[in-house]
């Protein structure tokens, strides 16, 4: 992953197909240039390829594989990060403010001229670094309009649509991602967005394709995954630092979604990456 002067906008380059990746999806929008990725979220496999683009509108545990790159032809994609009063604003100013059904919190989308012209003119922002304080946000503002108008652009609206099930979701979300190492009681968590709990799993399921204890989990076992690769951490007190309170039981559901056991799969990413 490659940062640029445009702190929303980075790049990313591989000259090979990837292993799954578990990664949590902050809401970006990701366009590929040359390439192909696939991303899964509860099962469900979504394919995006150059004339497409992906949007995630929450944060997403899923799973990213890049399906095809070689050295002569790797694969070369940007993403640019979604800011949610930027999707509020728009939303006031359209007339597409209905509060529809709730659906998934990811899309693919064919890329129309409009939009990637919008994209263009971002990238080219890099050339005049003078510039890009005063007009990228512009311009992010209209990719993220262009999104909006498009086929699916319900999808990251129903976010936007005050009192609506999909932002009672949101707020969720929030709320799972920032206490996500506390017992998750749901009876609890549905009177702090004023749903009941049988309409939040029906809602959550809806928008991540998981309850939200499955979510939790995912969550827990990805941040235990980072501290131990980023921090040095052993298992036990890795699983102990995200919630868990029986060793057995994190190396099992870490084991079950990894495919390996802790320490062996640490080992392994850092192989991984020395290769690199």
């Amino acid at each position: 992953m490659h940062e640029t002067a445009i702190p929303e906008l980075c790049f990313r380059r591989a000259s090979k197909e990837s292993e799954p990746t578990h990664t949590l999806n902050l809401p970006s929008l990701y366009v590929i240039f040359q390439g192909s990725k696939t991303a899964t979220l509860g099962g469900e496999s979504f394919r995006f390829d150059p004339g497409t683009y992906l949007v995630a509108s929450v944060h997403l545990p899923a799973i990213g594989k890049i399906i095809h790159a070689s050295p002569q032809m790797p694969y070369l994609s940007l993403g640019i990060t979604l800011r949610p009063e930027v999707i509020l604003d728009l939303n006031k100013k359209t007339s597409l403010q209905k509060r529809g059904e709730t659906g998934r919190g990811i899309m693919v989308n064919s890329s129309p001229p409009p939009f990637l012209d919008a994209v263009l003119r971002l990238v080219n922002l890099l050339d005049t670094p003078t510039d890009i304080e005063v007009l990228a946000p512009l311009i992010i503002r209209e990719i993220f309009y262009r999104v909006m108008q498009g086929e699916q652009g319900h999808l990251i609206r129903q976010f936007a649509v005050i009192g609506s099930y999909s932002q009672g979701i949101s707020n969720v979300i929030h709320l799972i991602n920032r206490d996500y190492s506390q017992l998750l009681i749901i009876e609890e968590l549905a009177k702090q967005v004023n749903m009941s709990p049988t309409s939040l799993h029906k809602h959550f399921k809806r928008v991540t394709g998981m309850s939200p204890l499955q979510y939790q989990k995912i969550i827990r076992l990805q941040s235990a995954r980072r501290l131990m690769l980023t921090e040095g951490l052993d298992a036990a007190t890795a699983g102990f630092r995200v919630g868990y309170e029986s060793p057995s039981q994190f190396n099992r559901e870490y084991s079950r979604l990894f495919g390996r056991p802790p320490m062996r799969d640490i080992n392994h990413m850092r192989d991984s990456l020395f290769e690199l």
